[in-house]
C-alpha cells in the first residue's frame, strides 16, 4: 500500500519518499524548491519559493504552484492547470525546465524555469513531485544587457573591432565596414595587422604588451590602411576583453574617422597663415595711406579725417573678404561696397564679366574705388545733379594665356576738373600705389566732362583663378 504523503507539516516532507532530501535541506537551499501530492496539492516549499512567488500558498490547499498569477512567456494568462507541474503529474512524466512567468501580487513579473520531477514509492506509483524554479530575472538582466550592448556596437559611428591575443580578428561592426571597406566575412578571422600600415607595424607590438598586462591604451592619432590601400587617419582606444574568472582573452578597439578634423585643423593653419599676410598687407597699405595723407593736409583735423575715411573704405574691403572666406570678392560686389556711402547707385552704370578678384586686388582696388568716388562727389559728376558714373570693365585674351585685365571709370556731365588741385593722394593711388601693386598701369585722364580712370594689369594678378575657388 502506497504510504500517505499529503503531509501538513513541511518538516515532514520527504519521509518515506527515497531520494527526496530533508525538509532542513531544501530550506537551506539558494533556489526555489517545493513538493506536491499525487493530487498537486502543495506540500512543502522553501523560503526562496516565498520570495520568488511574492506569496505564501497554503499549505494542503493551493495546487500545483505557489505563484499569485501565471503567464506564458509570450504574456498570455496561464491556469495554474496549465503549469508545468501540473503538466508532469496529469501526464505522469517528469517535464524538462519549460518556462514560464510569475506574476506578484505586487505587479512584478518574474520569469523563470520549472524542473517538476515525479517522486514514486518503492512500487513505482507516483506518490506526489517536487519542482525546483530557476529565477531568470539575472539571466534576462544579462540578456537584456548583452543586446543593448550589442545594439550600441552595431549602431555605433566608430569602427568597433575585437581581436584574441594572436591578432585575430573575432568581431567587426557595420561602421569597421564603412572606414575601412572589408566586409565581416573578409575580415573575421584574418590578422588585424592587414589594419596597419608597414611602417607602424611596431604599435602593434606595444599594444598587445600592454594588453597582456590588463592595461588600457587611451586613445592616440595614428594612420590605419583600408582595404583600396588609401590610409585614413584616426583616434584609436584599445581595452582588454575578459572572460568570466578575469583573464584577457583579447581586445576591444575603437576606432574613430577623424580624417575630416585633420582637414579642418589644415584648412585652419593655411587660413591663419592667409590671413597674417593680409593683415600685413593691410598695414603695409595703411602706413602708406598715412604718410601719403600726411604730405598733402595742411591740418590735423583734415588728416585725420582722411585717414578715418580712408580706413573705413579698407574696412569695407576687408568685409568682403571675410564674408567670401577670403576668396575674394566680384568686381560689382566691391564697387557697390565703396559707393554705398555716397548714396549715388542710381548715377552710377556698370557693365563686365563675371571676375573675380583676389584678395589683394579687393583691397587696392578698393582704395582706388574710394578715391575716385569721394573726388567725383566732392568736385565731379556725382557732385552736381546731372553728373553720372559709367564703369566698364572687360578681359583683353592676348591668345598666348597672357590676359590683360581692362577697367575704365569715366565720369560724365560733370563740371570741368580742376588737374591742379587733383594732384593729390587720390592722384598717387590712381596712377601709382594701386597699378603697382597688380603689376599693371594707371591712367588718369582730365576732360571737359569728368576725368577717366584707366587700369591695365595682367589677369593673373586680378583674377582668382577657378582652380583656387574649386580648392576651397
Amino acid at each position: 500500500m502506497a504510504p500517505n504523503v499529503n503531509f501538513v507539516e513541511q518538516a515532514d516532507i520527504g519521509l518515506g519518499v527515497p531520494g527526496v532530501p530533508s525538509a532542513d535541506l531544501m530550506q537551506a537551499l539558494p533556489v526555489a524548491v517545493y513538493t506536491v501530492d499525487e493530487r498537486g496539492r502543495i506540500t512543502f516549499f522553501n523560503e526562496a519559493a516565498a520570495e520568488l512567488w511574492g506569496h505564501r500558498p497554503v499549505i494542503g490547499r493551493d495546487l500545483w504552484c505557489g505563484s499569485w498569477k501565471l503567464r506564458h512567456p509570450d504574456g498570455r494568462d496561464m491556469a495554474h492547470g496549465e503549469c508545468p507541474m501540473a503538466v508532469a503529474l496529469r501526464e505522469g512524466r517528469d517535464v524538462s525546465w519549460d518556462q514560464a512567468i510569475a506574476e506578484r501580487p505586487d505587479g512584478e513579473l518574474v520569469p523563470f524555469r520549472a524542473h517538476p520531477r515525479l517522486l514514486r514509492d518503492e512500487a513505482g506509483n507516483v506518490v506526489g513531485a517536487i519542482n525546483t524554479l530557476l529565477d531568470l530575472r539575472t539571466q534576462t538582466l544579462g540578456d537584456e544587457a548583452r543586446m543593448r550592448l550589442a545594439a550600441i556596437v552595431e549602431s555605433s559611428m566608430d569602427a568597433i573591432v575585437s581581436k584574441d591575443m594572436n591578432g585575430i580578428i573575432t568581431s567587426w561592426n557595420d561602421a569597421a565596414e564603412r572606414l575601412f571597406g572589408y566586409t565581416p566575412a573578409e575580415a573575421i578571422g584574418r590578422p588585424v595587422t592587414m589594419l596597419i600600415p608597414p611602417d607602424r607595424l611596431d604599435e602593434e607590438v606595444s599594444i598587445i604588451s600592454r594588453i597582456r598586462a590588463g592595461e588600457r591604451v587611451p586613445s592616440y592619432e595614428t594612420m590605419r590602411l583600408r582595404k583600396d590601400g588609401t590610409l585614413v587617419s584616426v583616434s584609436l582606444t584599445v581595452s582588454p576583453i575578459r572572460d568570466t574568472i578575469g583573464r584577457v582573452v583579447g581586445a576591444s578597439k575603437i576606432a574613430r574617422d577623424i580624417s575630416s578634423h585633420k582637414e579642418n585643423e589644415r584648412r585652419i593653419r593655411l587660413l591663419m597663415r592667409e590671413v597674417n599676410h593680409r593683415v600685413k598687407n593691410q598695414f603695409s597699405v595703411i602706413i602708406s595711406m598715412i604718410r601719403e595723407t600726411s604730405k598733402l593736409t595742411s591740418t590735423p583735423e583734415a588728416f585725420l579725417g582722411q585717414v578715418r575715411e580712408r580706413i573705413m573704405a579698407l574696412s569695407e574691403s576687408h568685409d568682403l573678404l571675410v564674408n567670401a572666406e577670403w576668396r575674394g570678392a566680384t568686381v560689382g560686389e566691391l564697387i557697390q561696397a565703396q559707393l554705398k556711402a555716397f548714396a549715388a547707385q542710381s548715377r552710377v552704370s556698370m557693365a563686365g564679366p563675371m571676375v573675380i578678384l583676389q584678395p589683394n586686388a579687393v583691397q587696392y582696388l578698393g582704395i582706388a574705388f574710394h578715391e575716385l568716388a569721394t573726388n567725383s562727389a566732392k568736385h565731379g559728376a556725382l557732385s552736381c545733379s546731372g553728373g553720372r558714373v559709367e564703369i566698364d570693365w572687360n578681359v583683353i585674351s592676348a591668345g598666348d594665356g597672357a590676359d590683360t585685365f581692362r577697367l575704365v571709370w569715366r565720369e560724365l556731365d560733370g563740371p570741368v576738373p580742376d588737374a591742379v588741385r587733383g594732384r593729390g593722394f587720390g592722384v598717387i593711388v590712381l596712377e601709382r600705389v594701386a597699378p603697382q601693386a597688380l603689376s599693371g598701369s594707371g591712367r588718369l585722364e582730365f576732360h571737359a566732362q569728368g576725368i577717366s580712370w584707366t587700369l591695365e594689369a595682367p589677369l593673373h594678378f586680378v583674377q582668382t583663378s577657378l582652380a583656387e575657388i574649386a580648392a576651397d
